[in-house]
């Protein structure tokens, strides 16, 4: 089971998204078998496997074996990912470009960006083999700020760090990675 898939194909959201086919992805957390499945969802067997092979027909769910048990095989499966995203281009069609976003400090620039991050980087692990790593970098802090000079100070210093850091390492011929660096205020946590 991968840790996450990025859905781009239209008819496999609207396959993850049917009420009754959600349901079963969430039981299926570990592998299970339509009969099991079918009691944690509250539906029929031959509901559950109507279901199961839609969603094994989009990839949503994968064989995880067979157990044999009073002269009939139970077939189990699981879900193909712990996590599903939406790729971005699913519902426009295209991924946001930043480039249209004139004021850089927004919420929209930082969407924007944010969400061609998840549709490029969703792009290159589904055309990579199952366990092969993608080489990445993931920075995920909160820092608080005193006053919003403080973060106005912090932001110039982190752009002058960085900027030095790219003039370092940067090489026209070498393989080109995106780098993205992001603040918003972080929300509330419920208690």
């Amino acid at each position: 089971m991968d840790d996450f898939r990025v859905l781009t194909d239209a008819a496999v959201v609207e396959v993850a998204l049917d009420p009754i086919r959600a349901a079963i992805l969430d039981a299926l957390t570990e592998p299970g078998s339509a009969a099991s499945v079918a009691a944690a969802v509250g539906v029929t067997r031959q509901k559950v496997n109507y279901h199961l092979k839609a969603l094994e027909a989009h990839g949503l769910v994968e064989p995880a074996g067979e157990r044999a048990w009073g002269g009939i095989t139970e077939r189990y499966v699981q879900r193909s990912a712990r996590h599903l995203i939406v790729a971005p281009e699913v519902l426009e069609g295209r991924v946001a470009d930043p480039n249209d976003v004139a004021d850089r400090l927004s919420a929209a620039y930082l969407v924007a960006v944010n969400a061609r991050t998840v549709s490029e980087v969703g792009s290159i692990a589904s055309g990579v083999a199952t366990g092969t790593r993608v080489p990445t970098l993931t920075v995920d802090t909160v820092i608080g700020f005193q006053s919003p000079e403080d973060r106005a100070a912090f932001a110039s210093e982190l752009e002058s760090a960085i900027t030095a850091l790219v003039a370092r390492y940067h090489h026209d011929d070498g393989r080109h990675h995106r780098l993205t660096v992001s603040s918003y205020p972080r929300p509330e946590e419920s208690s």
